[in-house]
């Protein structure tokens, strides 16, 4: 599997582990566990299901999690994907069980299954539902969250809706009948349960009627109990700071039953009645008995001696009737004969890139660190059949007597099609559609991600019986903090083009052109040619063209090019006429930037994504800029500090309409104090920074003593509730945050005072500068508020009732205060030209609101 080896070498499991595996040959039963998001796994009961119970446990999350926040760095949309699908499978390499995914995109918060479902396209996610049950063929189906509906998210909601409707379909054989050419064949589960959260129970809620299953045991062989993996496992879900403290002692999980196949035992049994031995199957009682045996011979000081045993295992596995269990149990018994063996066996290319077209050296490496006869016969390197290396050697007796196996390396040029495809997630190749990712290949659905590009299969011989493992090329270095480290290997494009920016704005006060810089980065040696610049019509673009030529693989050059409108662009201009910029941020035009490197035309750019808990990760983007008049004006303020929170894009957002930005540490708040912070027309705090910056809660009094001295205070929003309450005031009167959102992007904005300066000045603010919102309107709305705070703005989504609590303003002796739940850190980097008018405004707010305030 590619998932472990990206976080690093080839695992070596310890004797224990070993063990455990030993155990597990004896087990064939599986289940299968169902929600919408990463985070929403019960990890505790995946812990015990794959290490307790030792059954094959798989989590599907409908979505990858991409319309969430993100507390490690700005990524959002599919780079947030990215980071929480791998973090999924961190999460899985701890508790033992597979991740499997469709192709629903996390579109937001949803307070409706049908509006998911509708957004989804039900069809298409349901049968992703059925090819990913009809592969893993669980025994046992369990959801999340409740079919019916209920105080929760849609995708909650839509996730256990899609289950329930599966249980059944995937059995059909007229269901997306093409599925069946693909290898799989139609499945009916035999129990589908609701593993009903005690977290969301009601106080003095009766649980009485469910089913109870203890899950809380200690796991001698891992050392640790179920709650201590399951703490670990969910702690790796750092984007979501969902970093839990070990339990330990009992669990109590509580099920019901949704739908059931055949006779069975009462209602909410997870296993009951179902056969995981190899009972199951007819004419195995001597397989049983072997791996009974073998569990027992197991000897932890010298683990090699099981090897005979296992081979004779994997010989009587050819008689199990059950193809796709045979096949599973063997390659188990396989991966069990390489741990006992202690056999590492790894490729590692020579660079973490390469180009299309060209080649790189790749050095297999072999050990054979036990006294076990394994010969090495044969290295098969990708690509052209002479690249076979036959070796014919015994690894033991490569050694010195006693001393353990000397490692055989072998090198060779790997030579890359010159139609190989760059690296890019298979579900972000294509443009995304609006509840989905499109996937090219129907066979990909499922798969957490990508098989590597390039692997080296190694071949060898044990008493006398074949034994093949494949190990995909990544590369390998040494950082001086870390130590060793691997990052999966990338076909790079030959050359990578990349804007230093996604967004230029044209605020109406601007006259000269924008400057842009491309930086192209070479993907092998020796490449020439010329990037152009494809300017939309209303646009011009100097120079037209630039040529340019990169020495050596990883080459940089930057050139300049300057942009500006021409009369025909000009639209935002009548618009400001009327009193509103241009209003929607799909009114922008796109300029693309093409590198022409002979007949190839290059323009996208490899993205890298770096967070120390993932294996880095890439993936391409167009070399697209989005172009956005926008009639805004700032009013008078132009310095801005910038408290960061969880991180987001606002303070680089700002800087684009010409706000002179000064991030502000902690020491800045700590030393400088209120006179220091004078200096600054408004300051602004991140999303959640009351919620991750311990500096900002100490800093509440010299905050408010810049306001009540004339400073204009912006609080983006934060969250406050059990997993992460606010233990320090916000605002100089107090406010509650409540859960209060509005998922509508479109919904209807009504302005409670015209004439408030939050509306008024420097820019009149209208129900057009509302439109082009992407996502959502607002989270974590106010709840409670002081009569001392005003509310100029009232939204709601269908059906709901108005809510006033996404924008709070109040005077404050001299200054101005401000709370907003509205999604600014959306919508700015977006380029939504009437978020930036609403924004300019909030900042000029304690000029403007002078006579306003009470």
């Amino acid at each position: 599997m590619s998932a472990p080896h990206a976080a690093g070498p080839p695992p070596q499991p310890n004797a224990a582990q070993i063990q455990l595996a030993l155990r597990k040959l004896g087990v064939v039963g599986s289940v299968l566990y169902v929600a919408a998001h990463p985070d929403d796994e019960n990890t505790g009961l995946l812990a015990y299901l794959a290490n307790g119970a030792l059954l094959r446990t798989g989590y599907l999350s409908l979505t990858r999690g991409d319309g969430g926040q993100n507390l490690v760095g700005p990524e959002q949309g599919p780079e947030l994907g990215l980071i929480r699908t791998q973090e999924l499978l961190a999460a899985r390499r701890i508790d033992g069980a597979e991740q499997f995914f469709t192709r629903a995109r996390d579109f937001g918060f949803s307070k409706s299954p049908d509006e998911t479902l509708r957004i989804w396209g039900k069809d298409a996610i349901l049968a992703d539902v059925v090819w990913v049950i009809r592969r893993f063929r669980p025994d046992v189906i369990i959801t999340r969250f409740s079919p019916e509906p209920a105080e929760t998210h849609g995708h909650h909601t839509a996730s256990a809706m899609l289950a329930v409707e599966a249980f059944r379909a995937a059995a059909d054989p007229s269901f997306h009948p093409e599925q069946l050419k693909e290898g799989v064949t139609p499945w009916q589960a035999r129990r589908l349960l609701w593993n009903r959260t005690t977290f969301l129970a009601k106080p003095g809620e009766d649980f009485s009627r469910y089913d109870k299953l203890e899950i809380g045991g200690y796991h001698p062989l891992l050392g640790a109990s179920t709650g201590e993996i399951a703490a670990d496992s969910r702690s790796m879900h750092k984007s979501q700071g969902f970093g839990v403290a070990r339990s330990r002692g009992p669990t109590t999980e509580y099920f019901s039953t949704l739908a059931q196949a055949g006779a069975g035992p009462a209602a909410g049994k997870v296993l009951d009645g179902i056969d995981v031995s190899w009972r199951r199957f007819a004419g195995t009682d001597a397989l049983r008995a072997a791996v009974e045996k073998l569990g027992h011979d197991f000897r932890p000081e010298a683990p090699h001696l099981s090897i005979p045993a296992l081979l004779d295992l994997d010989r009587r596995l050819d008689a199990v009737p059950d193809e796709a269990w045979r096949a599973r149990k063997q390659r188990e018994v396989r991966e069990s004969i390489v741990a006992c063996a202690g056999l590492f066996a790894d490729a590692t290319a020579a660079d973490h890139r390469v180009a299309p077209g060209g080649e790189i050296e790749v050095t297999a490496t072999v050990v054979d660190r036990s006294p076990a006869p394994v010969t090495l016969k044969e290295v098969r390197f990708p690509g052209a059949a002479g690249a076979r290396v036959a070796d014919g050697r015994s690894l033991a007796a490569s050694a010195a007597p006693g001393a353990v196996g000397v490692p055989v390396e072998i090198k060779r040029k790997v030579a890359i099609p010159a139609d190989a495809a760059a690296t890019t997630p298979y579900w972000l190749a294509g443009a995304p559609e609006m509840g989905l990712y499109p996937v090219a290949d129907p066979r990909d659905i499922g798969k957490p991600e990508d098989a590597p590009p390039l692997a080296v299969d190694f071949l060898f011989e044990v008493a006398g019986r074949g034994l093949a493992i494949s190990r995909p090329v990544a590369f390998k270095w040494t950082d001086p903090v870390a130590g060793e480290r691997y990052r999966p290997l990338e076909i790079a494009p030959l050359v990578s083009v990349a804007p230093d920016t996604k967004l230029l704005l044209f605020p109406e006060r601007r006259k000269q052109a924008a400057e842009i810089k491309v930086r192209l980065t070479a993907g092998a040696a020796l490449v020439s040619g010329v990037l152009r610049p494809e300017a939309p019509e209303g646009w011009s673009v100097e120079p037209a063209s630039a040529s340019f030529k990169l020495e050596a693989k990883g080459a940089e050059a930057e050139l300049a090019f300057r942009v500006r409108r021409t009369a025909a662009a000009g639209s935002g201009r009548a618009r400001a006429a009327e009193g509103a910029g241009p209003a929607t941020a799909s009114a922008a035009a796109i300029l693309r930037f093409v590198a022409q490197v002979g007949d190839a035309r290059l323009a996208r750019a490899a993205v890298h994504i770096e967070h120390p808990h993932i294996p880095i990760q890439t993936w391409l983007v167009d070399a697209d800029v989005r172009l956005v008049p926008v009639a805004v004006d700032p009013g008078g303020v132009a310095k801005v500090g910038y408290i960061p929170g969880a991180g987001d894009e606002v303070a680089a957002s700002l800087r684009r309409v010409g706000y002179d930005v000064t991030v502000l540490n902690d020491q800045a708040l700590r030393e400088g104090g209120a006179k220091a912070l004078a200096a600054f027309d408004a300051i602004v705090t991140g999303v959640r920074a009351f919620n991750t910056n311990e500096g900002l809660r100490g800093a509440h009094a010299t905050l408010m003593k810049y306001v009540e001295d004339g400073g204009t205070l912006v609080v983006q929003y934060n969250t406050n509730s059990r997993l992460g309450p606010l233990t320090a005031p916000v605002g100089p009167f107090p406010f509650e945050i409540s859960h209060d959102r509005v998922t509508d992007e479109t919904a209807a904005v009504t302005f409670a005072d015209l004439k408030h300066p939050v509306l008024t000045a420097p820019n009149q603010i209208t129900g057009l500068d509302f439109e082009g919102w992407i996502q959502e309107r607002g989270l974590y709305f106010a709840g409670k508020w002081d009569s001392k705070y005003q509310t100029p703005l009232s939204m709601h989504d269908p059906g709901e009732k108005p809510l006033a609590g996404s924008l709070l303003w109040t005077r404050h002796g001299k200054g101005t205060f401000v709370y907003t739940g509205l999604a600014f850190f959306r919508e700015l980097p977006a380029g939504v030209p009437g978020a930036y008018r609403l924004f300019a405004n909030l900042l000029a707010s304690g000029r403007s609101g002078r006579a306003h305030g009470r």
